[in-house]
């Protein structure tokens, strides 16, 4: 019997690390999930990658044609580095692609981790029909990736489409990136997490508290929809200022880029309707005139799913 051809997908998060075993047509058949460990450096983050790899890869018949990485920063292609990811403390340039070579004896390709999640929608999910569109990731931190007549825009240097470092206010709060008013340092999970906590010293009637048992390490996401969704009107601004915020970065890239489809995709996009209606709203207010009317902003097909099955795309399409 032929063995099943595959490849191994491999998100890399500032919080988690995603690895998935996925066949030629795009289907996960085992996936895992394992803390990055970023606090530990470099190499322990190589270490949980490694471990992952091999949870998913224990079966002699799988044929493995590669490994496909999405990781944060600035990432050169043909060297397989990664330079300055914004999330993960004490990393310069790591030689990514090379240190996992080492360990398997296949083919690795590393990508801007915004940029497989696009190449992953392309491919799989919600721009299969579409030549343009705009890929917005709201995880621990704010991707982006350009997608320009099916093909994925990386720039000169291989790190176009770093939305979630367009200021937005120059005196706005401290990026990890080092500079100010990021709309990362706004919508990044843990900078939005720390922000509604503090305002809920001011909130002691919001349900927050409630869904949150009075703990407020427990806060997530999840739970600021959830009580927006029962009627908290606390919870609803902060999805709203949210979905604001980012409409007015968005505007100006589709003003700068004439690109006028938006996917959303990550964790603070289970904010749900409330976010897609008030960024959809927000660009349309600040957008050039030729566009207004043909703006839409959808949520990504393959949610949770998209970076590793982005990653994988790396391996049996070129693009």
């Amino acid at each position: 019997m032929p063995k099943k051809k595959y490849s191994v997908g491999v998100d890399l998060g500032g919080t988690s690390i995603k690895v998935g075993l996925v066949d030629s047509k795009g289907k996960i058949v085992k996936k895992v999930s394992l803390d990055s460990c970023v606090s530990n450096g470099p190499e322990a983050v190589i270490e949980q990658i490694v471990k992952g790899i091999k949870s998913v890869t224990n079966k002699k018949n799988d044929k493995i044609l590669g490994i496909g990485i999405g990781a944060p920063g600035a990432v050169k292609l043909k060297k397989g580095t990664v330079e300055n990811p914004p999330n993960f403390p004490n990393w310069g340039k790591v030689h990514l692609g090379k240190a996992i070579k080492e360990k398997f004896d296949c083919d690795v390709y590393v990508e801007n981790d915004a940029n497989a999640a696009a190449i992953g929608e392309l491919i799989y999910g919600a721009g299969k029909k579409l030549e343009n569109f705009i890929m917005i990731t709201l995880g621990t931190g704010v991707g982006g990736g350009i997608i320009i007549n099916k093909k994925i825009y990386r720039g000169e240097t291989g790190g176009a489409g770093e939305i979630g470092h367009v200021t937005i206010d120059y005196e706005g709060p401290q990026c990890k990136c080092g500079s100010f008013g990021c709309i990362e340092s706004y919508l990044g999970n843990n900078y939005l997490i720390d922000r509604v906590k503090k305002q809920l010293q001011d909130r002691k009637d919001s349900l927050l508290i409630k869904l949150s048992n009075n703990d407020l390490n427990l806060l997530t996401p999840q739970l600021i929809h959830q009580a927006a969704e029962d009627g908290d009107d606390f919870a609803r601004s902060i999805i709203v200022d949210c979905g604001l915020k980012l409409g007015y970065v968005l505007a100006s890239i589709v003003n700068v880029l004439d690109i006028s489809t938006i996917i959303i995709g990550g964790g603070v996009a289970g904010f749900g309707q409330i976010l897609f209606d008030t960024v959809t709203y927000s660009i349309k207010e600040r957008v050039i005139k030729p566009s207004k009317e043909r703006i839409v902003v959808q949520p990504a097909k393959l949610k949770n799913n998209a970076g590793i099955k982005g990653a994988s795309a790396l391996v049996f399409y070129k693009s």
